[in-house]
């Protein structure tokens, strides 16, 4: 039915409203679960402790759980209803190595040293998710409305090594949007090409053979001499890479001590454009370059895929439906100590103190033509699935991606209005979605008529590649009963700024 005039809707705004205030009758919750996965810090493939929170919450609420999907320990995916429409809610939820930073203090001060941290706010968007779902879920049972609520996170997202095999899997092969949330320190969404480039992440591995490096030097055969002749190679490479691509390695293993000929050593390599094909074919100079430096060098090699994105493309009739519920909520209202801590973390940054956003920007727009920037495995998803990316003010205006500064904000109310925010979004996004048959029918046309008109996805990876499960596992054994004595205890602390002890604001 089209809902847009008279009676039905005035009964679709009153919907939303009841979303807002579901929304709002979950503050709580959604306190909760941000500060809970902030404190869990967990890298990818490794996200169990935060697995089996959010799974609990989930089936505690009437979802069924779908584990190990897509061939990866962590991964999940929960769902509840019945028909369609089937609407999927989605966010990442790894942490950083390293990053490891006490929420609400303004200067470095990790509560682990060395550990993993959340410097990019990956705590907060699975609590957008899970929120407006249930939010949504309240009304749909009033109402007896038909449809399907689904939500699975990003595992892995740090290394891009996740989302093309969901994508690829039977995962969403029912599912007719995704709503993907992202911190941000704006509320913002796009329609239509994004700023993302595709990428492959690739290790090589040569393998050579050991010997004295002083005594006897011509026995061996030096996999670092490998590792060092294929980054030679690839920076001659360098000069004739188009200039929307881009690459970038590091050396993961030079071998032991020089006095031994390294008979192992390895090289990690970023390969990136705004067209896959290209990707994929950076990929294969390389293999023949990493050829060319075991066949200097006596030695052999072996490869092996990390991760994959495709580049970004938003639907634009999505996004608009879900601008159009932004301008109705509009940005939080912030206090006076959200502005204090903003403050006192620019001035540490040495960056204009403008405190927090309080002005709601427009969609933002498709970009025309290739760009560059960096890369995010939804790009896979919105190629099999019409996908909106969500981006909510849950951070604070000049601090660092992928930095401690990032991690200030995110298990404070600063992080926990923007995710109530988002979520009163994506929660009215779902009642259109659930009774707005038309903008169903706008969003299928843009994926099939202009999306994927002339580009047709095909994966970067081959179809035997298989997850890299195995990232991460060390670092984060090596932290994690250090990290399990600060996990939040919501039954014991209001909230985690006070089982830390932090004063809030600290300035």
């Amino acid at each position: 039915m089209d809902t847009h005039n008279g009676s039905k809707s005035a009964s679709v705004d009153s919907l939303k409203q009841a979303i807002v205030l579901g929304v709002e009758r979950r503050a709580k919750l959604v306190q909760e679960i941000v500060d809970s996965l902030f404190s869990f810090a967990e890298l990818g493939f490794q996200e169990s402790e935060s697995e089996r929170y959010m799974t609990r919450i989930l089936e505690d609420a009437g979802f069924s759980i779908r584990r190990q999907a897509a061939g990866i320990p962590t991964q999940w995916a929960a769902r509840w209803g019945n028909g369609g429409p089937v609407i999927s809610l989605n966010s990442d939820i790894d942490a950083l190595s390293g990053l490891s930073q006490k929420p609400g203090v303004p200067r470095p001060e990790p509560l682990v040293e060395g550990a993993p941290g959340h410097g990019e706010g990956h705590n907060s968007g699975m609590a957008v998710a899970i929120v407006a779902a249930l939010a949504a879920k309240d009304i749909m049972e009033r109402e007896g409305l038909p449809g399907t609520l689904h939500l699975w996170p990003g595992i892995a997202e740090e290394q891009i090594a996740s989302k093309s095999y969901v994508a690829n899997s039977d995962v969403l092969d029912d599912v007719d949007v995704v709503l993907s949330m992202h911190v941000s320190n704006d509320f913002t969404v796009q329609g239509g090409e994004g700023e993302s480039l595709g990428a492959a992440s690739v290790e090589f591995t040569f393998h050579g053979k050991s010997a004295h490096a002083a005594g006897v030097p011509w026995l061996g055969r030096s996999a670092l001499d490998a590792v060092e002749l294929m980054n030679v190679g690839w920076n001659f490479k360098r000069e004739h890479l188009h200039p929307r691509q881009r690459s970038h390695y590091v050396i993961t293993n030079g071998g032991g001590q020089p006095n031994v000929v390294p008979d192992r050593a390895s090289v990690w390599y970023y390969f990136r454009d705004s067209d896959a094909g290209n990707v994929r074919a950076m990929m294969d100079v390389a293999q023949d370059i990493a050829a060319g430096a075991a066949l200097m060098t006596g030695t052999r090699f072996t490869s092996e895929l990390l991760g994959v994105a495709w580049p970004h493309h938003y639907n634009l009739p999505l996004a608009q439906a879900v601008h159009r519920n932004m301008e109705t909520v509009g940005m939080p209202d912030w206090s006076e100590e959200d502005l204090a801590l903003a403050k006192a973390l620019q001035s540490h940054m040495q960056v204009e103190q403008i405190g927090l956003r309080t002005v709601l920007p427009p969609l933002t727009p498709p970009l025309m033509g290739p760009t560059a920037g960096g890369s995010d495995d939804i790009g896979d998803v919105t190629w099999k699935v019409p996908t909106i990316r969500l981006r909510y003010p849950s951070n604070i205006p000049g601090a660092i991606g992928h930095h401690w500064s990032s991690a200030v904000s995110m298990a404070t109310p600063i992080a926990h209005k923007g995710v109530s925010a988002a979520a009163k979004v994506a929660g009215m996004t779902i009642i259109d979605l659930l009774l707005k048959p038309d903008l169903l029918d706008s969003i299928r046309d843009y994926f099939v008529n202009v999306q994927t008109r002339d580009i047709k996805y095909a994966p970067i990876q081959s179809a035997d590649a298989i997850p890299a499960i195995h990232l991460n596992g060390p670092a984060q054994a090596k932290y994690r009963p250090d990290l399990e004595k600060t996990y939040y205890d919501p039954a014991r602390f209001e909230t985690y700024l006070k089982q830390l002890g932090v004063d809030y604001p600290t300035i």
